[in-house]
Parts: structure tokens; sequence; C-alpha cells
């Protein structure tokens, strides 16, 4: 049991990466939606590749979705509304016409003039309300039939015959007009303004309901398919009424794979297909980037942004499939580029399209797009921490999506005269989606402890608070590390290694002397030295603490631990050897591991470089007359000597960057050190 723990804990990386790896497998899974996969890959435009195709059951062809919408906007347009008569105001109008006609009509003294008039009068309130006043006037055509609702009677009649305002006005002027009453119009005009009120208005429910009841008769399907019977040859080309039967078999082909009897085997196949895709992914870590294999946080990293990626992009096509291109997936190689490196980049944005590429609508079209533009990212963009750059590499980004989803519209068309703009217009906000990427970098930093060359570029600054405690505290070491970080940064930039980040390294790598700025050569006087009344032991004890020292000011100061590692590799496991020969003198029995520092020795190319610039730079101030000969081989002596001690046994840096290394410091040191010409005084 003891051993199986030890094992265990042994191996408990290796165990968390293949826990890992089988979790971000199972919620891709999920994620995906429910559906098998057709065979066969459909290309609006191009000829039929495969062999004769034969319908393998009977199935009907689905009407494509203009077809749809053009048969529910014609039952939309003649569908027939329902109108609502409100008796009660017609008939109070009726019941108060006797009384207001004697009001109104003076002038009509006699019995039988009076009684004639009254009557005229009431058979055109008669006639008015005989269909009723509308409230509000609608756009129906004239002669379009409507349903009349009068109590729990409908009449069905043309929407001309229900008086709007206006058509109210007209009647009542010309019916008085052709009557004998012409002289008493005013009064008449009058009478009716006042009694008569609108009495009719459309039922909105009651229409909306019949247009519901209307449209869930509508086919989506005309005509079907017989299992046997050809479907398209090889050859011919993939349109037109061959298109819409070819995309109708694969519906129902995609729903009737994915039934209850098949599930558990598609869920297999789905699960062997996207793990082969994340073992490729974890496979190229390991072989081509083992410091990040090693590093379970940046591996998870890396996992859980592909995870993100697919999760955004499978809830869209859940949702809205039509808005796929909105998801601006080339943040992916933008972040990962940020905090590793191009290659990796372009890797991983590869096996997320290629993952996408089983869920996403036209996969073909789609895969091509989205690795064209993950291409297009990771040559255009370069020095990320300037705005301008990510600014111009959004729009070539963006121009590119354009111009390819055109070229695909002409293939399949043969036209531009009808390509879909809300599409571009989704490639336009996808590439302003992107501009994230800086805030969604920030928030990375923080919660997985990455470094990016944004905070690579803040970190430089030599006004910060800390850098400035340096030089105001130990000022020769200050001065030290400005020409290390020089020295180191033309290195890196040689042998096309991380500039930014050895700079910063190198600027920081010795704030552990601030403890004790005057035990340290560059920052003594002339008046004396603090090692003259110490131990070699005790000066040693000193010398090799600073590294200590500074790891411990840098987590203070919540420096990135990728600076802290410059700080803790850049002596690696070297000795001091000044006092260890001092106290060699004095003692023979003297133990080098009292003077040796703790390590580690450097483990990446940049801890390497800053390792080699730091001892070159530090022991070129005792060159007495420097000449180009002298500095070469006091480079060679520094650097050999740090290679025979197996400095550089962890880090990948070969021998061939390490003489290009070599001739940088030449280059640099004879520049800082060339001669002047005497001036007469």
């Amino acid at each position: 049991m003891k051993r199986f723990l030890n094992t265990l804990y042994k191996k408990q990386s290796s165990i968390y990466r293949i826990f890992l790896f089988l979790c971000t497998t199972v919620l891709i899974v999920y994620l995906f939606p429910k559906g098998g996969i057709f065979k066969y890959e459909l290309t609006k435009g191009k000829p039929w590749q495969y062999e004769n195709l034969y319908a393998p059951f009977d199935f009907a062809i689905a009407k494509t979705a203009t077809e749809i919408e053009t048969e529910k906007k014609r039952i939309t347009d003649n569908v027939i509304p329902y109108f609502e008569y409100d008796t009660v105001i017609a008939n109070s109008a009726k019941e108060l016409y006797d009384k207001a006609f004697s009001n109104y009509l003076k002038v009509f003294d006699q019995s039988s003039a009076k009684d004639q008039a009254k009557l005229f009068g009431r058979i055109l309130l008669n006639d008015i309300y005989r269909y009723g006043v509308l409230y509000e006037e609608y756009t129906y055509n004239d002669q379009r039939q409507i349903f009349l609702n009068k109590g729990n009677t409908a009449e069905a009649i043309t929407y001309s015959q229900i008086l709007t305002p206006q058509a109210l006005t007209k009647i009542i002027n010309s019916r008085i007009d052709k009557s004998e009453y012409a002289k008493f119009k005013s009064d008449y005009v009058s009478l009716f303004y006042d009694l008569i009120k609108p009495n009719v208005r459309l039922n909105e429910k009651l229409t909306q309901s019949a247009l519901d009841n209307e449209l869930t008769k509508v086919l989506t399907t005309r005509g079907g398919i017989s299992r046997g019977s050809r479907i398209i040859a090889k050859g011919e080309v993939v349109e037109g009424d061959k298109l819409q039967i070819l995309n109708s078999l694969k519906a129902e082909y995609e729903s009737q794979v994915w039934s209850d009897k098949n599930f558990y085997w598609i869920v297999l196949g789905y699960c062997f297909l996207v793990s082969l895709a994340l073992m490729m992914l974890l496979l190229f870590i390991k072989k081509y980037r083992a410091d990040i294999y090693e590093n379970n946080t940046q591996v998870t990293f890396i996992f859980f942004n592909v995870l993100f990626m697919v999760l955004i992009t499978t809830l869209v096509i859940k949702y809205k499939s039509e808005y796929i291109y909105v998801v601006p997936l080339c943040i992916l190689p933008l972040i990962l580029k940020a905090f590793f490196d191009s290659r990796l980049g372009l890797f991983t944005h590869v096996i997320t399209v290629l993952i996408l590429g089983f869920v996403v609508p036209n996969s073909y079209e789609y895969m091509f797009l989205q690795i064209i533009a993950g291409i297009v990212t990771i040559l255009t963009i370069s020095e990320s921490f300037k705005r301008a750059n990510l600014f111009i590499s959004v729009g070539q980004i963006t121009l590119i999506y354009i111009l390819a989803y055109i070229s695909f519209h002409v293939i399949h068309e043969g036209s531009i005269s009808n390509i879909d703009w809300v599409t571009v217009g989704l490639f336009i906000i996808s590439g302003f989606a992107t501009l994230i990427v800086h805030p969604l970098i920030y928030a990375y930093e923080k919660v997985f402890g990455l470094i990016s060359d944004v905070s690579l570029l803040e970190l430089s600054d030599t006004n910060s608070a800390l850098l400035k405690e340096l030089s105001n505290k130990a000022p020769g070491t200050f001065h030290h590390s400005l020409n290390v970080a020089n020295i180191a940064e033309a290195a890196a930039n040689e042998i096309g290694a991380n500039a930014m980040l050895v700079r910063v390294g190198a600027l920081y790598h010795d704030i552990g002397k601030m403890a004790n700025p005057t035990y340290f050569t560059e920052n003594q006087s002339a008046s004396g030295n603090a090692h003259d009344v110490l131990s070699p032991k005790e000066s040693a004890k000193i010398i090799i603490n600073h590294v200590i020292r500074g790891i411990e000011i840098a987590k203070k100061h919540n420096l990135p631990d990728r600076i802290i590692d410059f700080i803790r590799t850049h002596h690696g496991t070297s000795t001091v050897y000044y006092f260890y020969s001092k106290e060699k003198e004095n003692n023979e029995n003297a133990n080098i591991k009292d003077f040796q520092y703790p390590g580690p020795r450097p483990f990446s190319k940049e801890t390497a470089i800053l390792m080699m610039s730091d001892s070159v730079e530090a022991a070129s101030k005792s060159l007495k007359n420097p000449t180009s000969s002298l500095i070469d081989s006091f480079v060679e002596k520094i650097v050999s000597k740090q290679m025979e001690n197996d400095q550089f046994l962890n880090a990948n840096i070969t021998f061939k960057e390490i003489q290009q290394i070599k001739k940088v410091f030449k280059r640099k040191l004879t520049n800082i050190y060339h001669l002047r010409i005497e001036y007469p005084e």
C-alpha cells in the first residue's frame, strides 16, 4: 500500500493531466448538439463527387425556409380579420335621436314635415350603424373580406362596408345634399356629430388566434422520395431541387440515427474523435513545448481556452446558428501567442476548429475561413502590447473573413448580386469582439498566474517603485542591471528567445542586494570594503543570500513567477570562488558547499542568457586597458567555465546558440569599451 501511495505521489502530475484530458473530452461531447452526422458533404454548386446515391428509406422533401416564409406571408395577408361590433353604443345613439332632433331642428313646426324630417334622419342613422363606425383606420383593402361580430353571430362583409371617420363624413354630406333637406345640412351635421360614436374595432386576439390556427396547417414538406429511388448521380451538380432533396435526406438521416438505440454508439464515436484531437494537442505540447507540458497550470489554461471557445460556439449553434460567425474564434491564437508562442497558438487554433467542424453547419466553409483567419492572426500580430498593432491585425482578419466569404458565395451562387450582407456584418462584429483580448489577457494573468508582453512592458518601466528603490539604495547594482538588460536583450534577439522577458528578468535579478548594498563591489566607495572585518564564510553567506532576499522582495511586491525564476537561477549552483579561495588559504579542508549558490540551474534559454550576461558584465569591470582580443578571450573563458560546471544542462539551449550569444557579448563589450583618441590639453 505504501509503495502504491508513493507511486501515486510521484505520478500525480501525469494523473492530473490524464484527468484534465478526460474531463475536457467529456465536457466537449456533452456540449455538442444532439444529432448524428450525415456521411456526405453537401456543397452547393459543386458536382457530386460520390457514387450514385439511392434513398436508404422513405422520406419527405422539406420545403426551403424561403418557401415556408412565402406561404406564411400569403396566409398572413389573406387571413380574415375579426371586428367587434358594440351594439350598446349603436342602440344608445338611436334612443337619443328623437330627443336630440327636437333640439337641433326646431324649424319644423308642422307635425307632418317634422315627422318626415325625423324619419329621414333615423333612416340615415340606421344605415350608418348597419355595419358600424370604426375607431381607427386599418391598412386592409376595401374589398378585403372580414367577419363582423354582433353578439354571438358573425357576418361576412367587406372592409369598405364599415365606415371610417372619413367615409362617415362623406356619406352624411352626400345623403343630405341629395335630399330635400339640403338647406338644413348644418343642423343635421351638428346633430350627427354629437350622436354618432365609433362602435367597431379589430378583435386582435380572435384574429391572431385564427391566423395561428391557419399557420399551424402550413406543411413543411412537399412530396416525398421512395426507398431505393435514385436521388443524385455521380457528377451531377448539387443545386436546385437536388440540393433540397439532399438536405431533406440529411435532416431525416441525422434525426433517425440519433435514437435511443444508437445514442451510446454515437456518443462513443464523438468521444473517440474529440479525444484523438485533444491527444494530438497534448502530444504536440509534450514533444515541442516540454516546459509547458510539465507545468499543469499552463496545460490547464490551454485546455480551458479550447473548451471555452467550444462552449461559446455550441451555444450560438443551439440558439441562433446563422450567427455562428459572430464568435471571435481568433481570440484563441491571440491569447496563446501572448502567453506562449505563435506555433502553439496556431496548432491549438487548428485543433479547436477541427473539433468544431463536427457540429457547425457548412463545416468545410467554416473550417477554411477559421483556419485562414487563424494563420493571418499569427502572421500579422507582432508586439501585441502595442494597441495600434492589435487594431491593424483585427482589420486584416476581418478583411480576410469578408473576402473569403464572398469568394465562397460566388462559387455557390455564381453571382455577387445576392450577397447576404447580414453575414458580412457578423464578420465586422466579430472583428470588434476580438478587441476584448486585452482585458481577457489581464484576467487570465490574475487567474492563472501567467505573464504577457503587456505586463512585461509595464514591469520594464524603470520608474516603477521597486526599481526606483533599487536605484536609490544600490545605484551601482541598478546601473549593472541596466547594462545586463541591454546585453541580454540583444543576445535573446539573436537566437529568437523572448527578448522582453529576458530584459525584465535582468532588471530585477539583483534586487536582493538592496538588503546589504555595501557588501557588493559595484556599490562600494573607495573608503573601504565591508568584507575586511568578516570571515570568508560570512562574506560568502551574505553574497549568496542576495538570491534568497531577492525572491522574498519579489514576492512581497507581487512580481510574476516567471520573473522570480530569473532571480532564483541567475547564479545557478556556481561558487563564490573569491571567498572560497580565501578560506582555503587558511583551511585546506574548507567545504565548497558553504560557498555555492543553492540553485536551481537555469532551465530555459532566457534564464541561461541572463546567467551568461550577468557574469560577463560583472567580470568585465575588472578589465584594464581592454582590447578586442582581450575581450574575446575573456568572454570565452567565462562562458566555457559555466558550461564545464554544467550550469546549462537543464536549459533547452544549443551549442550553436551559445556561440551566437558569445558573439553578441563580444560585440557589445567592444562597443562599451571602445578606445577614444587623446585630445591635446
